[in-house]
């Protein structure tokens, strides 16, 4: 489950996205526009700047901007960063492997085989949306999402 400092993070890059190649973009703009907390949304931009999606300006005229084109930031790159590896249990990440204590065979663990493939589609998702892609669908009209209410 994404977390909301997570959700938050996607929302700080959209912001960011959506203003793209207007310089770097106050702390504080973003903060009330997405109406998230300034000392929780800075924590969440430092983390995004160590992992190499924003940049920084300090000083007058100062703020955030993104490090890359919305094109070649991925909505998967974001929430590892802020909220760690996808995989629902520690025995099928990619990047953070640990094999669970409580396991007596991993190679015939059904547990495990599912949470991979929950892994895996969560991943081909998120790892192919792109900020860019975001943007893009908000602007067309989804009327036929009407059905998913409810699940």
């Amino acid at each position: 489950m994404i977390s909301r400092k997570g959700k938050y993070a996607i929302r700080a890059v959209l912001y960011l996205a959506q203003r793209h190649g207007q310089g770097p973009i106050p702390i504080e703009e973003i903060a009330s526009n997405e109406k998230i907390s300034r000392k929780f949304l800075e924590s969440i931009l430092l983390e995004l700047r160590y992992g190499g999606v924003l940049d920084s300006k300090r000083g007058k005229g100062g703020g955030y901007l993104l490090h890359e084109t919305p094109s070649r930031v991925t909505v998967g790159r974001i929430i590892r960063i802020v909220d760690g590896p996808l995989s629902p249990v520690p025995c099928v990440s990619r990047g953070a492997y640990r094999p669970c204590p409580d396991c007596p065979d991993e190679a015939t663990c059904q547990i495990r085989l599912i949470m991979k493939e929950v892994r895996e589609a969560i991943s081909r998702v998120v790892d192919h949306k792109t900020v860019a892609t975001l943007i893009e669908e908000s602007k067309v009209p989804r009327s036929a999402d009407w059905f998913m209410i409810g699940i």
